[in-house]
């Protein structure tokens, strides 16, 4: 079925760039050791949490992948992707769930950075179990409409992974993104996670 293959493509890689916000929780920048213990043991709790959930982002990313190789009927594409936005959904509500028990990081403002951050991640789940519903409700007996509805959500979903990751970064800026770099979990989610948007 041609006419859902492009669109699907235009998919995967608008979904590719949901990766970057887990990037930004993963704690790519500076490695210089801080000696916050409470600050490293916050660190190593949100990067634990965060490193499972990244590999179900990457899962869910590369499912959709697959189906823009495949030639996958419309009701595949339907299953895949609505299958890959529940998994992003409940990925990035489980990251929120992981910053908020972790409490407010140890540093200056942690407490409004680990607001922000909570209330961002679960805006971001939203989002994606709001383009679960709008796969759930396409019209695959029609391939025009389908394909058309496709489009749509690649439009949103690029919308979503270029917006909303400001708190994140905020998170991370500073000594919290160097005590998160110091830790294993955050360092393996990066790298899988930086292997899906190259």
């Amino acid at each position: 079925m041609e006419g859902t293959k492009p669109v699907n493509k235009k998919l995967a890689v608008a979904l590719s760039g949901g990766a970057v916000l887990v990037l930004a929780l993963s704690g790519c920048g500076g490695s210089a050791n801080s000696s916050n213990d409470k600050l490293n043991s916050w660190a190593k709790a949100v990067c634990d949490a965060v490193k499972p959930q990244a590999q179900k982002i990457e899962d869910a990313n590369a499912a959709i992948q697959k189906q823009t190789s495949d030639n996958s009927t419309p009701e595949a594409v339907q299953n895949t992707d609505a299958q890959a936005f529940q998994d992003m959904s409940d990925a990035y509500k489980a990251i929120g769930t992981a910053v908020d028990n972790a409490g407010p990081p140890n540093v200056d403002g942690g407490q409004t950075k680990q607001t922000n951050a909570v209330n961002e991640l679960n805006g971001i789940s939203a989002s994606y179990a709001g383009l679960k519903k709008q796969v759930d409700k396409l019209d695959t007996k029609d391939q025009a409409k389908f394909a058309d509805g496709l489009k749509d959500i690649a439009t949103q979903l690029a919308k979503l992974s270029q917006s909303g990751n400001d708190a994140l970064n905020q998170l991370e800026k500073g000594d919290v993104g160097k005590a998160m770099a110091q830790q294993e979990t955050c360092k393996s989610a990066s790298g899988s996670a930086a292997a899906t948007t190259g």
